[in-house]
């Protein structure tokens, strides 16, 4: 069952191509946030939110697990769709508990990378993945 999880689906070359694009573009834009965390905590900056009660500095480590190594697995394909759950439940986070709150436009941002990840994540990673080889 989990390989059949894990497998990319067939898809015509220039769906592959979009996905391509797709993974690794909106990757690159969440790993910029993820970066950011991490390099404030290695400075000894563990402020952050808290919203789901897990405490201050826990809930930063898993945004920055999130955000920047579920990132690079997505990116190289690898263990796609298991990497896009932490990001799916971090945007939902982002958008619902952390901007509940807030207008639409502030909510806009995490909605973009929540429509990305769930489109992956339905998809596949497609041809151009480690995935592909690994769960053929």
């Amino acid at each position: 069952m989990l390989r059949n999880f894990l497998r990319p689906v067939k898809l015509p070359a220039s769906a592959d191509w979009g996905i391509l694009i797709l993974r690794v573009g909106i990757s690159l834009l969440m790993l910029t946030h993820g970066y950011a965390k991490l390099k404030g905590y290695m400075g000894g900056d563990s402020s952050f939110a808290d919203p789901i009660g897990l405490g201050q500095e826990f809930s930063l480590i898993l945004a920055i697990f999130a955000e920047f190594v579920c990132s690079i697995l997505v990116i190289l394909g690898l263990v796609t769709r298991a990497a896009l759950v932490p990001l799916i439940i971090t945007m939902l986070v982002a958008i619902f508990i952390i901007h509940a709150q807030d207008t639409f436009d502030k909510k806009e941002h995490g909605l973009s990378f929540l429509i990305s990840y769930i489109t992956i994540f339905l998809t596949g990673p497609g041809r151009f993945s480690f995935d592909r080889n690994l769960f053929r």
